[in-house]
């Protein structure tokens, strides 16, 4: 695949060899001085965006994730969205032009009191975004994974949503917004306990749908293992057996076949919580 390259703008021999009179007062800002400086960095910041992916071709993934995070209470405008679908998708091309696989990641922050309607909403808008731009940048879309959010009510929200309705509410997301084509959906757990997350997925997985739907989950698969461990070599095969707990129901739930297991003793009084991080 050849993904059509932009022409980078050209710094005219003049401008960088030719001095010229200040016309202005010295404590007068000069717009000329701003545009020697802003076109090399230009240039810089292409030549940068670039160099990133043939350096990741020296490692043995060949897997770039590209995040792309919006908030809900700030917006997101609908400039905003634009402009952050433009880079990613941007980022996508020039990645599957190196040999990469690009993880296209448009993540919706958690933060805020607003219910599943204005989640939907808001991620209906920003999806349209980055598909309309991947297909605009020459994207192929069985060369992508999908990283999103799954559809939920904001963090400080009350009223609390089920596991049903939050597969409802996100698979009829991806069908409106999402092509066949693209081979896997990896979901983050943006912040949902580590409970909650697995059985999120469980439920989307008992309904029928055209692609297959994973995780890509931290917090909701490794918040437990990381309080047990504490930084001491002595907790270390606690956690690990608590992150297989976690991994082992998660690997169940993204084909459907959780029953609820995989919550230990003392564990009990932190998986259920919430562990979202505002802004993060």
């Amino acid at each position: 695949m050849k993904v059509p390259q932009r022409r980078n703008p050209v710094v005219p021999q003049q401008c960088a060899a030719v001095p010229y009179q200040r016309e202005a007062p010295p404590s007068a800002p000069d717009y000329r001085d701003w545009l020697l400086w802003l076109v090399p960095m230009m240039n810089l910041g292409a030549k940068v965006l670039m160099a990133l992916p043939l350096a990741l071709l020296l490692t043995t993934n060949r897997v770039l994730v590209l995040p792309n995070v919006v908030s809900i209470p700030n917006g997101p405008s609908a400039l905003a969205a634009k402009e952050a679908a433009w880079g990613l998708d941007r980022y996508a091309a020039i990645s599957q032009d190196n040999g990469l696989v690009p993880i296209v990641e448009p993540e919706i922050l958690l933060d805020g009191d607003h219910g599943i309607d204005r989640t939907f909403d808001v991620a209906q808008k920003v999806w349209a975004e980055v598909f309309f731009y991947l297909a605009q940048n020459n994207v192929v879309f069985e060369g992508i994974l999908l990283k999103p959010s799954m559809v939920t009510p904001g963090a400080e929200c009350k009223d609390r949503a089920t596991p049903e309705q939050v597969a409802d509410y996100t698979l009829k997301l991806l069908r409106r917004r999402i092509p066949p084509s693209v081979p896997g959906i990896m979901f983050l757990s943006g912040g949902q306990s580590e409970v909650g997350a697995t059985l999120n997925l469980n439920a989307m997985n008992q309904a029928p749908n055209l692609w297959h739907v994973s995780f890509s989950y931290a917090r909701a698969l490794q918040n437990t293992c990381l309080k047990k461990w504490g930084g001491g070599p002595e907790n270390v095969k606690e956690a690990q057996e608590a992150l297989l707990v976690r991994a082992k129901a998660n690997s169940l739930a993204q084909l459907g076949k959780y029953r609820g297991g995989g919550v230990r003793g003392s564990q009990k009084g932190n998986v259920c919580q919430g562990i979202c991080l505002l802004g993060h």
